[in-house]
Formats: C-alpha cells, structure tokens, sequence
C-alpha cells in the first residue's frame, strides 16, 4: 500500500514519501497565492481560497494568513468563517460544520506521532481526525488536538485546548478544556 492511502486510511504514514512531500509543497504554492491575495480584492481572492480548499462553499469565507499541510483533507460547511491567522494540520481530515465560527489564531491539529521515542525519530505520524459539529464557536486562540471531535452548538472559551471530545450544547473552556455548563 503506498504511503498516500496510509495517510486516507488514518494509518501509519511516512510523511517523507515523495508523493506526500509533492502534495505538500503544492499545497504550499497554494497557500502562499491565498495569503497574498488580499479580501478586497474578491474575485481573485475566492478563486485562490477555492484552489485551496476544493469545495469550499460560497458562503464561506476565510480570512488570511490562513495556513495547512494539504487543503483538500478540509471540509467546511455553509456560512462559516475562519478569521485571520488559522493553522490547520488536516493530515488526518478536518470537518467544520455549517454556520461556524472560528476566531482568529485558531489551531487545529490532527497529525499524531508515536509515543515510544525510538519511533518517533522516524519520519511517521498518523492522523486522527478533527470534526467540529454545525453553529459552533471557537474563541480567539483555540487549540483542538488530534482525533477531537465537537458537538453541534458549542462554545469554546478563547486561548481553551480541547484534547477530548465536547458533548453538544456545551460550554467549554481551560487546558484542557473541560465543560463548564450546558447551553
């Protein structure tokens, strides 16, 4: 099995692979076209913000600088915004809900590497994947960890690191992150 679909499968992937590298550099073409297109300039910056995030809806808006390792593992939702300065590692898969909003400096992490050290000398990781559910909130400086996922309707508290799931309708905050209050 080649090393790509490792990485589709959420297993056990070098991330030196040649194919996975090329990806990744394109991906950085990508994302360096998008982060130089500014907003006001709308054409230009939907079509660079759809050539990063394929399928990406039009009501969905981005907000550069805007950073990830591959673009098409995200998929965002109807009438979401993601405002300046996210970072979203989405080896494993990124799914954002419809309605969301995601504040700036957000951090989303799926990668995951071995926990024996010998290992994780090795250039492999797996990825877990991230799922926010529809009309969350992510406060400024939020950090969701590999493998969370995020109920529908949430809120999590700026500067919050989520390293367990979220039941939905909840009230979130700290590091970690533990729910504060039913919403």
């Amino acid at each position: 099995m080649k090393e790509i679909d490792k990485m589709y499968r959420n297993e056990l992937y070098s991330f030196a692979d040649e194919e996975i590298q090329k990806r990744q550099l394109d991906c950085l073409r990508r994302t360096e076209i998008f982060n130089q297109t500014p907003p006001y300039k709308e054409s230009e910056h939907r079509q660079a913000l759809e050539a990063l995030i394929p399928g990406i809806p039009a009501s969905s808006n981005i907000m550069p600088p805007f950073h990830c390792d591959h673009g098409d593992m995200i998929t965002i939702g109807e009438n979401t915004f993601i405002n300046y300065g996210a970072t979203m590692l989405d080896c494993g898969g990124i799914t954002i809900g419809s309605r969301c909003k995601i504040g700036p400096n957000c951090q989303l992490y799926t990668p995951n590497h071995p926990i024996d050290y010998i290992e994780r000398r090795k250039p492999i990781e797996t990825g877990k994947r991230i799922t926010i559910g529809n009309d969350c909130w992510l406060g400024g400086g939020v950090i969701v960890c590999p493998g969370v996922t995020i109920g529908d309707c949430c809120i999590i508290a700026a500067g919050s690191v989520v390293t367990r799931d979220i039941p939905p309708h909840s009230l979130a905050a700290g590091n970690p992150a533990v729910v504060k209050r039913e919403i």
